[in-house]
């Protein structure tokens, strides 16, 4: 059996649902014997990047014992880029259906209304926390805190030192911690594994409920740019011969490596490990070029080199380790595989909202492989699919991936927004088995198998367009729960033909706003603009000033905020930068954040 069709009768879950969840283990006693959840996911580490695939110049030993002594998910897919792997992990649905589209300008904010396994696990008892990188929403309704995660240290955009939270460096970073601003020193991956063991060694046993479980989320943003690392960690790669880059990358992994075996030391000591399920893997593919275990590609790419990631589990308690399986699983199948080990069943009758047609989970639990349970396993298709703008287009950098053979669709296309697929799409199609760095197009030799893969992926492309219609998710101004809120110009406005158009927002009260916008080193008399529901409203801002106040009515819409000096024209700022930046106030009422 393949096709997409298919995969959703296969599915362990017939639908989405927070409220009125049902566990299979009941009572205190039986929810003290489910298991704990640590996931670790890295950010553009690549395949190749540990030694267990046969790179002899990286220092993983905590890694390749792992992966040694555990379930390796040999074919294990990811998107080719951060934030759609991130949303696919959160909710077990194609990232598509939730509203992100891709990393950043409007991108890559996950609606509130998504329902994530942190939410899951809360309501069937599980404390949740969350230790390095979001990227699905820096506001209200969009925030880990607001997403199911009751203890949330993150740093904001897509990396530490982008917009809107520059200037920041890897060392003593500023970050975000339950939503306050905080600055702990030491480095960043250290910190968020030291945060992250804190909140480990906090889930005492309650007399009420006995043990209660854990969910870890521990999403590093090493190696990702920019490559900062101490250099006891790079100079020894450089001593080997590498360039300053792969020395910095290289660095940053061991430094994962050596966090990742003092994490599992710490489980060992506290008497967790048995009942400790543990998943490391990382979000794409490299994003440089340096060794990658043959693979084509690379990061935003969909070949295998950009879109297959190392991944590997232990539960020592109930897995049976140094197995590898070469079914072909992916970031989808992580929460209804959570779920199932833990013996959690969301109610059926509540669908996630913007779900077409109601479909229920894209993942499925892989859990019977897992637990050795199941020697057979039906055949499947994964679809992947990622490029920049807004409104995705068919067949634009796609792949669709079978146990054996593979679809990509105009490869390498990532950045080319203006690129026209309407024709007769450029398709190529691979045999994995025998060829899995891609070297040789079949598409001329088996045309029945690419049409068939075509087809699975046509169908799947009008059903996660359906499901939103790629909207991203909406900011909302004057609620409660946030106030001021700041609107980041670069990650979260609305970008079309490469220039900013306002920001998506929901004003939940009328009222007095104040409009604080950065200026950069403008420092003249200017005006500021303000655009809502079709109205252009300004203030006048004095030398040096950059507030004002307007009276703005509720709604859902897109708004805009800019300023011009007196006598020039808008100036439309593109760039990364924090300048354009506006922090938007709700003055009645005075709304407190929380």
């Amino acid at each position: 059996m393949t096709g997409y069709g298919c995969l959703h009768c296969r599915s362990m879950i017939a639908a989405l649902g927070i409220l009125a969840l049902t566990a299979a283990v009941a009572g205190a006693e039986a929810r003290s014997r489910r298991p704990n959840f640590v996931i670790v996911l890295t950010d553009d580490q690549g395949y190749g990047d540990v030694g267990v695939h046969g790179n002899g110049l990286i220092e993983t030993p905590h890694l390749d014992r792992f992966a040694a002594e555990g379930v390796e998910l040999a074919r294990f897919y990811t998107s080719p880029v951060c934030a759609p792997t991130r949303a696919a992990l959160m909710t077990g649905r194609y990232y598509y259906r939730s509203g992100v589209i891709h990393t950043s300008r409007g991108g890559a904010k996950m609606h509130g209304e998504e329902v994530t396994i942190a939410e899951l696990l809360s309501e069937a008892g599980y404390r949740t926390g969350i230790f390095g990188k979001w990227h699905l929403g820096d506001n209200y309704p969009m925030r880990p805190q607001d997403q199911g995660f009751a203890e949330s240290l993150v740093h904001l955009s897509g990396g530490i030192g982008q917009s809107p939270d520059n200037p920041n460096s890897y060392f003593d970073p500023v970050l975000r911690h339950n939503g306050r601003r905080v600055k702990p020193e030491g480095y960043c991956t250290d910190v968020f594994f030291d945060a992250a063991i804190k909140f480990i060694e906090s889930c005492d046993e309650q007399p009420s409920v006995g043990v209660r479980p854990f969910f870890v989320y521990l999403p590093t943003n090493a190696p990702h740019t920019p490559l900062e690392v101490s250099p006891g960690y790079s100079d020894p790669y450089r001593a080997k011969g590498l360039n300053d880059t792969t020395a910095r990358v290289y660095g940053m992994v061991t430094n994962i490596d050596e966090n990742f075996g003092r994490l599992l030391a710490r489980l060992e000591s506290l008497g967790l490990r048995d009942d400790t399920v543990v998943i490391f893997f990382g979000d794409n593919g490299p994003q440089q070029d340096r060794y990658n275990a043959g693979l084509r590609g690379r990061k935003s790419w969909t070949y295998e080199g950009g879109i297959r990631a190392a991944c590997f589990m232990q539960w020592p308690g109930r897995f049976q380790g140094g197995r590898k399986i070469d079914r072909i699983a992916a970031h989808i199948d992580v929460l209804p595989t959570l779920l199932d080990l833990a013996g959690v069943t969301p109610d059926a009758n509540a669908l996630p909202p913007g779900a077409a047609g109601g479909p229920s989970l894209d993942g499925m639990s892989l859990a019977p492989l897992l637990l050795g349970e199941r020697a057979e396993w039906p055949d499947r298709t994964l679809y992947f699919q990622c490029h920049r703008g807004l409104e995705p287009k068919r067949y634009q950098n796609c792949a669709a991936v079978g146990e054996r053979f593979k679809m990509v669709g105009y490869p390498g296309t990532f950045n080319q927004e203006d690129l026209d697929t309407s024709g007769q799409p450029l398709l190529e199609l691979y045999d994995l088995e025998a060829d899995s760095g891609e070297a040789r197009d079949l598409a001329g030799e088996q045309p029945e198998l690419l049409s068939a893969l075509r087809a699975g992926y046509e169908a799947w492309f009008d059903d996660v367009t359906s499901s939103r219609h790629f909207t991203p998710g909406v900011i909302h101004l004057g609620s409660e729960h946030e106030n001021p809120v700041r609107l980041c110009r670069y990650q979260d406005a609305t970008y079309r033909a490469g220039a900013p158009h306002g920001w998506s927002v929901e004003i939940e009260r009328g009222g007095r706003y104040r409009f604080t916008i950065h200026r950069g080193e403008s420092t003249a008399a200017a005006r500021l603009f303000v655009r809502w529901k079709g109205s252009d409203e300004s203030r006048r801002l004095a030398e040096g000033e950059n507030s004002a106040e307007f009276e703005l009515p509720a709604g859902r819409g897109t708004i805009d905020a800019w300023f011009a000096e007196e006598g020039r024209q808008r100036v439309v700022i593109s760039d990364g930068t924090t300048v354009g930046d506006v922090d938007v106030e709700f003055l009645d009422g005075r709304a407190k954040a929380k």
